[in-house]
């Protein structure tokens, strides 16, 4: 499997991601603009930021200070906050915070909100690209029930608002994803409609370090146990969503291109365990 910095994914909506991203969760907006610098500097070329982390405007500042089309921006909606002028006027908020003229991706946070506010949310997104406000849009932290309901809202949108397409296209799902919680049937109904599955959480925010089958792997490779669950990540076809903001992390994050972890190692790395360390709105009720 030939991978470098630059692989990109082709998504649904005609765009291209590339595979390794940032994150800038709880990253202190006053620390934001050093660090995606400092990781575009190290090679990345792919932000992702959120309403809820109250940094898109660092995260903006930096871009703008590179070739803005060579780097992809990632925001989502709020949580709870979910309807078609809600969504709206988000949208105006983050391209006016930002400068940066266009949103590469947006996407729902969560599907807190019930079912008929997650259809409003969707048209507004759906609008925002028809606009050029938006380039490809998506959700995060979906189960597959509410996936399945997304489904019926864009056949729905299609109905109501005039054919095929006019319901938008999914092209991105994000979830916290590592060997500890693989969300193998999300996963899977991604896969089968071509939608790009992003890792947040791929170091599991550090709770597994010394894990004895992570180490070994990194003992054997010669890379960190960091290194070695990025490389899982980006084997897995997934896009993972690396975060620090140490310097020397950021940079020794990226340098995952040196090695391959065998088919044995992969499968070292099944470990049956579905464990979460962020929040699971995977599991909320469709009313919720």
């Amino acid at each position: 499997m030939t991978l470098t910095i630059d692989t990109k994914l082709k998504l649904n909506s005609g765009y291209e991601i590339p595979q390794l991203g940032f994150g800038v969760y709880q990253t202190p907006p006053s620390d934001t603009a050093r660090c995606v610098s400092e990781a575009v500097k190290a090679g990345y070329a792919h932000i992702d930021s959120a309403a809820l982390y109250r940094n898109e405007g660092a995260c903006g500042q930096a871009i703008r200070s590179f070739s803005r089309q060579k780097i992809f921006f990632t925001t989502k909606i709020m949580p709870y906050t979910l309807g078609y002028e809600s969504v709206q006027s988000q949208i105006d908020r983050m391209l006016n915070e930002t400068g940066l003229g266009y949103l590469d991706l947006v996407l729902i946070h969560a599907p807190y909100g019930g079912s008929a506010k997650r259809k409003e949310s969707w048209k507004a997104l759906v609008e925002a690209v028809e606009a050029g406000k938006v380039r490809s849009v998506g959700v995060s932290n979906y189960g597959v029930a509410h996936l399945d309901e997304l489904e019926r809202h864009i056949a729905e949108l299609e109905e109501e608002r005039g054919g095929k397409g006019k319901g938008g296209v999914i092209s991105v799902g994000q979830w916290e994803i590592h060997p500890w919680c693989p969300r193998d049937d999300i996963v899977e109904w991604c896969k089968k409609r071509n939608i790009a599955v992003e890792a947040y959480c791929p170091l599991v925010q550090g709770n597994r370090w010394g894990e004895p089958i992570v180490k070994k792997l990194a003992e054997k490779h010669g890379k960190s146990e960091a290194q070695i669950l990025i490389r899982w990540s980006l084997q897995k076809g997934l896009v993972p969503l690396p975060k620090s903001v140490k310097s020397e992390r950021i940079v020794a994050n990226a340098q995952v291109y040196d090695f391959e972890l065998t088919e044995e190692d992969m499968k070292s790395l099944d470990t049956g365990v579905y464990e979460h360390v962020s929040w699971d709105p995977t599991t909320a009720p469709l009313k919720d």
